[in-house]
């Protein structure tokens, strides 16, 4: 066993719980030193949108705060990753690196620091800790990546059941004086959080970043609202776990999750336990959507249907876009969710379908154009789901929706919403009446007459939800 240091270089792994590349770093004996690296320029890195970085910010206090508990320190710093854990390794004397994979573009930069890590003789090392199961453990009988959903999940659901998460340290070993006197950046210098104007007062009354909320939450829901998951699809009830920023984050595992539903956490009611696979198929989707990003990692930017390239975009009527941002279209449904999102950061999952749907098919506008402004305004956009549900609700990506299924935002709200409740929590009533910018039919028709377009003439069928 060396005595030189071991860094933990964390990335969307804000936890100390279930952090196998931190348990490494425990085991192996030496100081520990734990840093995050604010990466805004390596190739592969897409920078954080407004809300992801309003996140970011409190994410990162209630870790350092955490860390100080046990006897460490948070160390930040900001620039290109490579550069700055190889000056860390060098103003550290540090033995070892260990760090939990990602799997986008930017795993580029991960192998090519492990590979020059290891040539200069300092032990670097990976894990899985962020999804179930490694994107290429998944695959056909081929080998190839699959592109429908359903047997997706089938096969690895054969896999061997995912491993019970691992506990968190009860203490760090300590790094003393190398902790003291190393540099580290002011986490209010990076400006994460807005200022002028502070529009993140909704943010701060929803949530509550953090491992320890995450932790919370995972358990209020297996207790709580799993029970009542079948009606997931409605938004006024409260009947999906709000998960999904801290799993963005990493604040909480797909592991800690399997395994709180399961019952190892929490003795589920009958209730619970029917919903449980249901439950467990959506963190299956967020899977899909990072095995397909790992094979196809310019999944923000290029169509995975290949055909899409050829459809005939509008240009975007600035006025009707930001009337579309500011939920002012004057489609109830639609104006509700895109308030939602302003307010909080978060949008109901069946609303943010029927809100995609209205963009792509009512205003033609190209999905791109969405997927970005949910990138800015979600805080639980990541790089894999975000862009994946824009193109599944597209018709352009794998699994996906045909392009032809329209949804209409006035039979969802009336099947979803029946009374109103969501809607109303969202829009004053002297609000609800103004004229839609658009007409549903005829920009239906107008889609439609666009696809077939692009199919040159093909058949188009009539589906509307």
């Amino acid at each position: 066993m060396s005595d030189k240091p071991s860094i933990v270089w964390l990335r969307d792994d804000l936890r100390l719980a279930d952090n196998p590349a931190l348990t490494a770093a425990v085991t192996r004996g030496a100081p520990v030193i734990v840093v995050y690296v604010l990466d805004d320029v390596s190739a592969g890195i897409r920078p954080m949108g407004s809300a992801s970085r309003w996140w970011l910010h409190h994410s990162l206090t209630a870790l350092a705060h955490r860390l100080q508990e046990l006897g460490g320190r948070l160390v930040l710093r900001r620039g290109p990753a490579h550069v700055e854990i190889d000056r860390l390794v060098d103003e550290t004397d540090a033995g070892a690196v260990f760090w939990n994979r990602r799997y986008g573009a930017a795993r580029a930069v991960d192998a090519e620091l492990k590979s020059s890590l290891r040539s200069r003789g300092i032990e670097a090392a990976s894990f899985q800790a962020n999804l179930l199961f490694e994107p290429w453990s998944v695959t056909t009988a081929t080998g190839t990546p699959f592109r429908v959903f359903t047997p997706f999940w089938k096969a690895a659901l054969a896999l061997q059941a995912p491993r019970a998460p691992l506990p968190a340290p009860d203490v760090l070993p300590i790094a003393g004086a190398i902790l003291a006197d190393l540099p580290s950046d002011d986490l209010d210098a990076w400006a994460l959080l807005p200022h002028h104007p502070d529009w993140a007062g909704g943010l701060r009354e929803r949530w509550t970043p953090g491992e320890a909320a995450a932790l919370a939450s995972v358990s209020r829901f297996a207790v709580g609202a799993l029970a009542e998951y079948h009606r997931r699809d409605e938004p006024a009830v409260v009947a999906t776990s709000f998960l999904s920023p801290h799993l963005r984050f990493g604040e909480i595992s797909p592991f800690q999750v399997w395994h709180a539903v399961h019952g190892e956490a929490a003795a589920l009611e009958p209730e619970a336990r029917a919903n449980v696979a249901k439950f467990l198929s959506e963190i299956g989707w967020r899977e899909f959507n990072w095995n397909i990003l790992f094979h196809a990692p310019n999944l923000a930017e290029q169509n995975i249907r290949g055909e899409f390239d050829a459809f005939p975009w509008d240009e975007p009527n600035p006025a009707e876009l930001a009337a579309w941002q500011q939920g002012q279209t004057g489609i109830p449904l639609v104006d509700a969710g895109m308030r939602e999102l302003w307010q909080t950061g978060y949008m109901h999952n069946r609303v943010r379908m029927v809100a995609a749907s209205f963009l792509i098919k009512n205003l033609l506008v190209d999905w791109r154009i969405g997927e970005r402004w949910f990138w800015d305004t979600l805080v639980d956009a990541d790089e894999a789901s975000n862009p994946g549900n824009w193109q599944w609700v597209a018709g352009s990506g794998a699994d996906a929706a045909p392009y032809f299924r329209v949804f209409n935002p006035v039979l969802q709200a009336a099947k979803f919403d029946p009374h109103g409740v969501y809607i109303d929590t969202w829009i004053p009533v002297d609000e609800l009446r103004p004229a839609p910018i658009v007409d549903l039919g005829e920009s239906r028709r107008h889609a439609l007459a666009a696809y077939d377009q692009m199919r040159h003439g093909g058949h188009s069928e009539n589906v509307e939800d």
